[in-house]
């Protein structure tokens, strides 16, 4: 049965075409203004890498996922064997969203590219333990699950959601009684910042070239987040930076995305409402 489930699943085009319409986070129309002439600056020019990273980023963050997709598809088709595995991981990624939670033949391909240049990967053994679990093989999505869980910071984003079902998992993989390892109490490990040279050198600075610096640091963490990931506290970080800075559409664009990465997860969801509610997003 497995097999057949596996076996049978739908395409890309059959599974984006069955999934339902996302919900469109309520944005700027100065920034829908900007990602249009993104847009049409890639029609211009569609064999620029960072157009098409950018455009793939900013049709996410619209709600766009096929968008996203056909960008990142792009882009990944356009590097050919020198895409990285963030990369291939994204599209991947991009892929399932788009196919409304489905890990298709094609999504499946991405992540298999993506973990054969990097096995280190944790999203992707995250996405490969889901695609078993997706095809009835709690045996084989419990392995991955574990030992991805317990090599992982218990703030990882994707380790509460194991965490949540690893038992019940484990039970189905006829290990009934396994422990997970208990999560740590020490408090959250520090998120990146300015170095010391930075610092030293912010002292000199205008206040202009100040908040220049930090523009480009927010800017360097909202990259980051997008094509990698992070922890709910680097959002929270993220949202409370750009609120700091007076960007509040951004703010509001990120704590959307925050939602639907983690809002089905309390423990993960919790530091990133609080930042939101700090800047004023939420009612």
């Amino acid at each position: 049965m497995a097999e057949r489930a596996y076996d049978n699943r739908p395409r890309q085009a059959e599974a984006e075409a069955a999934a339902p319409e996302p919900d469109k986070p309520d944005v700027d129309q100065e920034y829908v203004a900007l990602v249009e002439q993104l847009r049409e600056a890639v029609a211009r020019t569609p064999d620029d890498p960072q157009g098409l990273t950018l455009l793939a980023t900013n049709e996410m963050r619209l709600g766009n996922m096929i968008a996203a997709r056909e960008a990142q598809q792009r882009l990944v088709e356009l590097r050919g064997d020198r895409a990285s595995a963030q990369e291939l991981l994204r599209l991947s990624a991009l892929m399932i969203e788009a196919a409304g939670g489905t890990i298709t033949p094609e999504a499946e391909h991405a992540l298999a590219r993506a973990l054969r240049k990097d096995r280190s990967l944790p999203q992707g053994r995250y996405l490969l333990g889901l695609l078993q679990l997706q095809n009835g093989r709690p045996d084989r999505a419990f392995p991955i699950w574990r030992r991805l869980l317990e090599e992982s910071p218990h703030d990882a984003p994707w380790s509460a959601p194991i965490r949540a079902g690893i038992r019940d998992l484990a039970w189905l993989a006829g290990q009934p009684d396994y422990v997970p390892p208990a999560p740590e109490t020490t408090g959250m490990p520090g998120l990146p910042g300015p170095d010391a040279d930075a610092m030293a050198a912010a002292e000199d600075m205008t206040a202009e070239e100040r908040r220049d610096m930090i523009e480009n640091m927010v800017a360097g963490l909202e990259s980051r987040l997008a094509t990698q990931g992070g922890s709910p506290e680097e959002w929270a970080r993220l949202i409370g930076s750009l609120a700091v800075l007076e960007q509040t559409d951004r703010a509001r664009v990120i704590w959307n995305e925050a939602l639907e990465r983690f809002g089905a997860t309390p423990e993960a969801i919790a530091p990133i409402r609080a930042a939101a509610e700090k800047a004023g997003l939420t009612e």
